[in-house]
């Protein structure tokens, strides 16, 4: 593992690393930040998914997430969006390839040798933390925006062992009826739909929820509303009787201003959780 930097910050230290990866077969660079709480021991950890087009950096400079964590002693982790560099396969399309992987296995050529991003976020890079850094490996929560939504939330619902909160902010919450899901999994995984339920947040909600808080942020005027059908995940969360929240903002569109405007509310209630 490399150190690509460090910078004190909200008396913890911000740091970004790279480190080869089995699953992807590339190096992958992260973020990762740690509150002063980490010198004493280990700390929670949440994990930050982010969207299309995105790097580890996206979140890590723009959600404004690192002054909360400071606050609540906790961490927080950074991933990349996919494998990136020279002989990864790629698309001239903006939402299929490098910076798209939408947090699955892919199966299908050109991209089962690289774009295993499920297996990376849910078992590789969180044993790399545990190893190398003071993280509780015990306490962790999820969360994400748009693919990274979908992400977290897929991922929660299918490993509930593992997390004990998840939030989304703009979640791709029903791939298997959206553009923004049908085009990278027939890519990545297939045309036989019934291998994409296991990575749609509404199906998954209908079926078996989640057994733990659950926040969704949406903004009313987001650009990308119909691509995203924030409607099927908050009907599956009512079908369900799901605990939890979703939430419509006023006038707050796809972007990071949305995010940051409530990532405290995020980061507060992922720490109770972590700490009950």
């Amino acid at each position: 593992m490399k150190t690509v930097s460090e910078n004190k910050c909200f008396g913890g230290v911000q740091g970004v690393y790279s480190a080869p990866s089995a699953a992807c077969g590339v190096d992958m660079t992260f973020g990762l930040f740690l509150p002063q709480e980490a010198e004493d021991g280990p700390v929670p950890l949440l994990w930050f998914l982010a969207g299309l087009t995105c790097t580890h950096e996206n979140a890590m400079t723009k959600a404004g997430a690192q002054v909360w964590a400071a606050e609540q002693g906790i961490g927080l982790v950074f991933p990349d969006t996919s494998p990136r560099g020279e002989g990864v396969p790629n698309d001239e399309a903006y939402d299929l390839g490098q910076g798209a992987g939408f947090y699955v296995n892919a199966t299908r050529d050109p991209w089962a040798k690289n774009f295993q991003m499920w297996d990376y976020i849910s078992d590789e890079l969180p044993a790399l933390l545990a190893a190398n850094f003071a993280i509780d490996a015990e306490r962790q929560a999820l969360t994400g925006h748009s693919m990274g939504g979908h992400g977290a939330l897929t991922l929660a619902m299918n490993f509930p062992e593992r997390y004990r909160s998840v939030s989304a902010f703009a979640p791709i919450a029903n791939p298997t009826e959206s553009d923004w899901g049908i085009k990278q999994l027939s890519a990545y995984i297939g045309e036989n739909k019934s291998d994409w339920s296991t990575h749609d947040a509404s199906l998954l909600m209908r079926e078996r929820g989640f057994d733990g808080p659950v926040l969704i942020d949406q903004g009313t005027e987001d650009q990308f509303w119909d691509l995203l059908r924030p409607e099927a995940l908050a009907s599956a969360m009512v079908d369900r009787r799901q605990d939890g929240r979703f939430r419509l903002q006023k006038g707050y569109d796809h972007s990071y201003f949305m995010i940051s405007s409530f990532i405290e509310d995020h980061i507060t209630m992922h720490a109770e959780a972590l700490y009950s």
